[in-house]
């Protein structure tokens, strides 16, 4: 491969999802979005670069697709990064609290909640896709609600309650549908 790719590492244990059963999941990458990939299973370096003729910013979106496979998202949830609106968002919890695990986990342990009820109320919330994998919290969706969830982590490490996020999250979902009804009213329709 030329030197003009790009070259990433993910977690050795997340290869294996990368490439996929017979090379499926690697296969799917590179034909959607005209790139070729080098795996190192060893080390779990991936270098990606674009298949002559194709596009050289796929390479960028592939980079996206491989990093949310390794943070942890299935394929099928890392393949919504193929549609042109979808962003992957990345909060490194050391950022907030250095190298403690103790505090890293009771913050992961917030957002799954019980059972993963807060996750997913999340996730139907927001319409984003979320992965807890390590030290990071990752992020699937549109740039509007992938930015609402990042808040709502935010307030989760703040420590604020759940009912409390939850309250925020619905309000910020409700602005954001009147502004959209707005947009699509007709002029005809105001008074």
């Amino acid at each position: 491969m030329s030197n003009e790719g790009l070259r990433l590492r993910i977690p050795r244990e997340r290869v294996g999802v990368l490439i996929g059963p017979e090379g499926g999941i690697k296969s799917a990458i590179e034909n959607k979005l005209s790139v070729e990939m080098s795996v190192d299973g060893d080390t779990g370096n991936v270098e990606i670069v674009s298949s002559p003729g194709g596009n050289p910013a796929d390479m960028f979106k592939a980079r996206d697709v491989v990093t949310a496979i390794g943070r942890g998202f299935s394929p099928e949830n890392a393949f919504r990064l193929f549609d042109e609106d979808a962003v992957l968002m990345i909060i490194d919890l050391r950022e907030y609290f250095g190298r403690s695990d103790s505090d890293i986990g009771r913050v992961k342990g917030r957002i799954i909640g019980e059972k993963g009820k807060a996750r997913r109320n999340l996730e139907e919330i927001s319409g984003t896709k979320i992965s807890l994998y390590g030290h990071t919290i990752t992020i699937i969706g549109d740039v509007v609600h992938a930015n609402i969830v990042k808040e709502a982590v935010e307030m989760f490490i703040e420590g604020r309650s759940h009912s409390t996020v939850y309250r925020s999250l619905q309000a910020k979902r409700d602005e954001l549908r009147k502004q959209e009804a707005e947009i699509w009213r007709s002029p005809e329709g105001k008074e």
